[in-house]
């Protein structure tokens, strides 16, 4: 017998087996239990996700000899001949190829005719918005008023060609791309089926190449066993999809968290000689800046089996929010004028290099405008207290230049003070009254907002406050934070405040009562639609569900 691809090998045929469309699944099944049919369906969504495979579940259902049902047998004659393309009351056109009027017709008129062998003469016509204006005008009469024998199934690719005449005639369900998650879930279930060894990195891949398409996730499937020789290997896959290898660009952003502007170059150099795609390169670094960002926002996101999981979460933890931000739109501007540079070599180090100039300097003391700054060295030992202090005092930006405190948290046998002239007046007009998320929402802050949201207040009094930091978010007390949070601070007070940090504190952060806030206000959204009669009866009498992650708060 002749090699059967795994995309056709492995197509569903039923809808226990098709994967990543419960939403219609669901609708479909309620309707075959409580045999509310309709006459016409259209399916919509992006190559690969199921429309047609959907279409023949449904003809199969349709015609079961068991009679209408969500659960065809699968063994009877009108689901065997479905499976094999041979039910002569299952008529698939390919519209791409039959798009005039006469062909419409001649398809018509077949369908006032009772059917031959099953229970309903199904049409499926798949891309339908390939139809001429006037093969769908000669569909429209008998969409409208269809013998009680037949069913039309359309699927397309490009739902706004299709006429709204025929939209609204027919029930419209949307097939989503596919997750990832659900992409390797799949693929990890053929080839254990398929007795092919596979490594996870590499189903990763295969996923990430497939955009959702879980059709083109089984052909780069194919292709990667040829490839390997019976074997689905992450080296390989990445020859085979020119694929960049992710450690390039974890040491690209190492390079840049330690302003190490030789190290960029030098990884650049190495990527030349492999030949590899700078283009694809900012898109992939482009993608794991997004991975960070969700991380940073959602920790608990991230898969427990990820392969780059620890890596993920340790740059989350290291690298600041705002610079993040940066550092992604300096990538996707980066690959937009690709085509402008020089070479592509020249596009891509000038990203690199760009996104240089913006890290945030962590390297020690700046040179101040000052007089010498003045340690004070406790010579004996004591032990360490808990929360650590990290203490700066910052004059503000009118009368001095901005001290940076070291990027390491002084213990409390070292404890650095900054002196420096022209003090600002210590008797300003405005005084703080301890609602610290007021005082941030009132000062104009640039790269410090972060920190300034993910502090917690402890303490203060007339020229100091002291303040917490959750140790998740302890990777914001960089120094050029501190001194930006303490001039803007010392300026809205037209006085010196000295502010002093810690990590640890119970986490009630400004940020903290936003998000709670956020969630207590989604959480009642979702209540509200959920409770709401019209919604319920939509679900009740319809099947209908409530897309997750579509209600929003007013």
């Amino acid at each position: 017998m002749s090699y059967q691809v795994l995309a056709r090998k492995w197509r569903p045929k039923s809808f226990e087996t098709l994967v990543g469309q419960d939403h219609v699944v669901r609708a479909l099944t309620n309707a075959l239990e409580q045999n509310r049919l309709h006459h016409a369906y259209l399916f919509t969504g992006t190559r690969g996700v199921g429309k047609t495979t959907l279409a023949r579940i449904l003809a199969k259902s349709l015609n079961c000899e068991t009679g209408i049902t969500a659960k065809p047998c699968g063994v009877c004659s009108a689901c065997t001949e479905i499976d094999r393309g041979r039910f002569v009351d299952l008529i698939e056109v390919d519209a791409a190829s039959n798009t005039q009027v006469d062909a419409m017709r001649d398809l018509l008129d077949n369908a006032q005719y009772a059917p031959t062998a099953g229970r309903f003469k199904v049409y499926i016509i798949d891309e339908v918005h390939m139809l001429s204006k006037s093969a769908f005008n000669a569909m429209l009469k008998t969409l409208e008023e269809p013998p009680a024998h037949v069913k039309f199934i359309l699927a397309t690719t490009d739902p706004q060609k299709v006429p709204v005449t025929v939209l609204s005639r027919c029930l419209q369900f949307n097939l989503r791309q596919m997750a990832g998650t659900s992409i390797i879930g799949h693929l990890q279930n053929i080839l254990g089926q398929e007795n092919i060894p596979y490594e996870p990195n590499a189903l990763h891949l295969i996923a990430r190449a497939a955009d959702g398409s879980m059709r083109d996730a089984l052909s780069l499937t194919d292709q990667a066993i040829a490839y390997g020789g019976q074997t689905v290997n992450e080296a390989e896959v990445r020859a085979m999809l020119g694929a960049i290898d992710q450690s390039y660009l974890y040491q690209l952003i190492n390079a840049l968290l330690a302003n190490d502007g030789s190290g960029l170059i030098a990884q650049a150099k190495l990527m030349a000689e492999r030949s590899l795609s700078f283009e694809i390169a900012l898109n992939d670094l482009a993608q794991l800046l997004h991975q960070i960002a969700i991380v940073q926002a959602v920790p608990d996101s991230v898969a427990e089996d990820l392969p780059e999981r620890e890596a993920l979460l340790d740059l989350a933890q290291r690298i600041p929010a705002e610079t993040l931000q940066l550092y992604y739109q300096i990538a996707l501007l980066g690959r937009r004028d690709m085509s402008l540079a020089p070479d592509d070599f020249a596009g891509f180090t000038m990203s690199l290099l760009r996104m240089l100039a913006f890290t945030p300097n962590d390297s020690g003391l700046q040179k101040v405008a000052s007089k010498p700054q003045t340690a004070i060295i406790n010579s004996t030992p004591k032990p360490p207290v808990a929360p650590t202090p990290v203490e700066a005092t910052i004059e503000p930006e009118a009368t001095q230049a901005p001290i940076q405190a070291p990027i390491n948290i002084p213990t409390p046998e070292l404890i650095v003070e900054h002196e420096a002239e022209n003090s600002p007046s210590l008797t300003g007009t405005k005084q703080f009254n301890g609602n610290w998320r007021g005082l941030v929402d009132e000062l104009k802050l640039g790269l410090a907002r972060a920190l300034s949201q993910h502090c917690e207040l402890v303490a203060y009094d007339e020229n100091s406050i002291s303040l917490s930091v959750p140790e998740a978010q302890k990777h914001l007390l960089v120094p050029n934070y501190q001194e930006k949070l303490t001039s803007a601070i010392s300026q809205h007070f037209d006085k010196k405040i000295k502010l002093q940090f810690t990590v640890g504190g119970t986490g009630n952060t400004p940020a903290k009562q936003i998000s709670q806030e956020k969630a207590h206000a989604q959480a009642n959204a979702e209540s509200a639609i959920e409770d709401d009669g019209f919604v319920q009866a939509l679900i009740n009498e319809f099947g209908a569900s409530i897309i997750p992650n579509s209600i929003k708060p007013i």
